[in-house]
């Protein structure tokens, strides 16, 4: 995992306790004095919302804690490797694109945060920049163009 991703993960893991935790238990102490709960919408509602809340910080804790962090500033050279930042260009349609192989946990696509599992961070690891490579998507087989590799 990446430093910022388990900066991120903390903080999410710091608000689910600091500040959803205890809206949560306020929002079911007010649905219980509203009398029968067996009919009563917002109680229920609150504790599934209080169900789901407990099983995330469950998984970040457990993540958290078995987290390896790697610091991503101390590697350097040619290859694609964890963390490094990534400059692609699909060869059928010449769209750039430009990722960072990052830890299943922190993959934001849409941020360009490509999980390592994934079938192109897969295809391109351990390759440089110059190279070609064929990833088998789900949407088919495509080829990409390695431009850059760089670790900043």
């Amino acid at each position: 995992m990446t430093p910022e991703g388990f900066a991120r993960l903390t903080a999410e893991l710091k608000r689910l306790k600091t500040v959803e935790r205890p809206a949560i238990i306020k929002a079911i102490a007010d649905a219980r004095s509203h009398g029968d709960l067996s009919e009563n919408a917002e109680y229920h509602a609150a504790r599934e919302r209080q169900g789901f809340i407990e099983g995330r910080v469950l998984e970040l804790e457990d993540k958290l804690s078995r987290a390896e962090v790697i610091d991503i500033k101390a590697q350097s050279g040619s290859r694609v490797m964890f963390g490094a930042k990534v400059e692609l260009v699909d060869e059928e349609t010449d769209e750039k694109a430009r990722y960072q192989i990052v830890g299943p946990e922190e993959a934001e696509i849409q941020n360009g945060l490509l999980s390592i599992q994934s079938p192109l961070a897969r295809a391109i690891l351990g390759k440089e920049a110059g190279e070609s490579v064929e990833v088998t998507t789900p949407r088919g087989t495509r080829y990409f163009e390695i431009l850059a590799v760089n670790y900043d």
